[in-house]
């Protein structure tokens, strides 16, 4: 269900962690639409933080976190998915107790479980996930028109205030987000089908052709394995955490391509047009859900 959403005090400072793709499209989506007086990048590589400067995505950087978070209003936790709870708890250590620290990873369970033991975070904390992104990474691909009308899901834990879940709502809405919420668990069932799997997917499509059959192959590779140019240490973070649920939905393709394999073993016409229909009407379905002008945009849930 759509988040309520209520209009917050735009924050002066926002300390952003991890100024990749998604973490400098928030800064420069805070500072094209004027909703920070400061964006603070943090981040382990002191070049990367200098480019997102010149870039514009940040206004100053740090590799000290606590530095970093000391004057935040708000936190945004942006770093691959292995590294996120760790950070996310530290953030909340670190940063005012007036703070919002949330985050934008795809998958949510273990991050809301750990916060919700933190004496601090449990408080602080209001997990997110921004479906949207590219297979392109870094902050030089950033772009501040990312998160517009994207979706955007909040996962808070049970200790959490509304007034910190409504806080983190209106953040994400003001960079141009459709804020839903749901549970953590429900979350990540269905981010295994709708985002996981579809990259297990793609991956596994590229590397069944043959590299020496690529000169013939056009469009439907080229749309179908796009997003298997993404960032490999990346995906391999995310799939680890989203294991179980992952699993479950491979299995379930698997059953489709089954059905496919034995109607084409036994010459079924019938069954063959059936399996067609059956993914035309779900791709129809798709199209008619997200006939905006974003449609066109690259998208990657991270």
């Amino acid at each position: 269900m759509p988040a309520r959403v209520e209009v917050q005090a735009e924050p002066g400072v926002v300390a952003v962690i991890g100024v990749g793709l998604i973490g400098g499209s928030v800064g420069l989506a805070l500072k094209m639409r004027g909703l920070a007086r400061e964006v603070v990048g943090v981040g382990r590589d002191r070049d990367i933080l200098e480019r997102a400067e010149r870039r514009g995505a940040i206004d100053r950087g740090t590799t000290s976190l606590p530095e970093g978070v000391a004057r935040a209003d708000v936190v945004v936790v942006c770093t691959p998915v292995d590294r996120l709870t760790e950070t996310a708890l530290a953030a909340a250590e670190a940063c005012p107790e007036t703070a919002l620290v949330t985050d934008v990873g795809s998958v949510k369970r273990r991050i809301v479980e750990e916060a919700e033991r933190h004496p601090r975070a449990r408080s602080l904390f209001v997990g997110a996930h921004p479906i949207t992104g590219s297979e392109r990474s870094g902050a030089d691909h950033a772009r501040a028109d990312l998160f517009e009308n994207r979706a955007c899901v909040l996962t808070p834990s049970a200790s959490v205030s509304h007034a910190q879940v409504a806080r983190a709502a209106s953040f994400w809405s003001r960079l141009g987000c459709r804020v839903h919420e749901m549970d953590a668990v429900e979350h990540d069932e269905i981010l295994a089908y709708t985002s996981h799997l579809p990259h297990a997917a793609a991956s596994a499509l590229a590397a069944a052709v043959p590299g020496d059959w690529l000169a013939l192959a056009a469009g439907a590779y080229r749309d179908g394995t796009r997003v298997a140019a993404a960032d490999s240490a990346l995906w391999t973070a995310i799939f680890r955490e989203n294991r179980g649920p992952l699993l479950k939905a491979i299995g379930q393709m698997q059953e489709q391509l089954d059905a496919v394999k034995f109607a084409l073993m036994t010459d079924d016409e019938d069954a063959i047009r059936e399996c067609w229909e059956r993914a035309r009407e779900r791709r129809i379905r798709y199209d008619a859900l997200h006939a905006t002008p974003q449609a066109t945009n690259s998208e990657q849930a991270r």
